[in-house]
């Protein structure tokens, strides 16, 4: 599973800052603010990603993904948990896996296989069924909000 020690740091911050966003770096050892799943998973206050270096790059995806999907005006609010919408949360799985495709040495296929090992849970077996089978819903709600960076975004 990719850490964030194992990849670039600025493409992420980057990334992530194209959609108004930032990624605070915490101290190793030190707890993650905001993080739902506790340590090491990603935490989010406002539109803060926290991350540490064993914090998993699929966890810092995933979390800014949900800060993504929801409006900027509602971003302020965030303090942990960002939503109870099952729609939210698939639209945020489906685009942490497009935008895996805009980092140096990750890809959609690596991002997929790490979701799988973490224990994402999907009704066909695994990330990349549900991503190229089963997940118009969630394609369909983010491009209604105009949130997909490109027709490559197919499943």
């Amino acid at each position: 599973m990719l850490l964030m020690r194992d990849v670039a740091r600025a493409p992420i911050a980057a990334l992530l800052a194209r959609h108004a966003l930032a990624l605070a770096w915490v101290d190793e050892g030190s707890p993650i603010p905001g993080s739902f799943w506790g340590e090491p998973e990603a935490g989010l206050i406002g539109s803060t990603v926290h991350a540490r270096v064993d914090t998993p790059l699929h966890s810092v995806l995933h979390e800014a993904c949900h800060l993504i999907v929801k409006p900027a005006t509602e971003r302020a609010a965030v303090h942990t948990n960002a939503s109870d919408s099952g729609a939210e949360e698939d639209a945020s799985c489906y685009l942490q896996i497009v935008l895996a495709d805009q980092l140096p040495g990750v890809g959609r296929e690596r991002l997929m296989a790490d979701m799988d090992a973490w224990g994402y849970s999907f009704r066909l077996g695994s990330t990349r069924a549900w991503f190229e089978h089963d997940a118009e819903d969630a394609r369909d709600w983010l491009r209604e909000r105009a949130l997909l960076p490109d027709a490559a975004s197919q499943g």
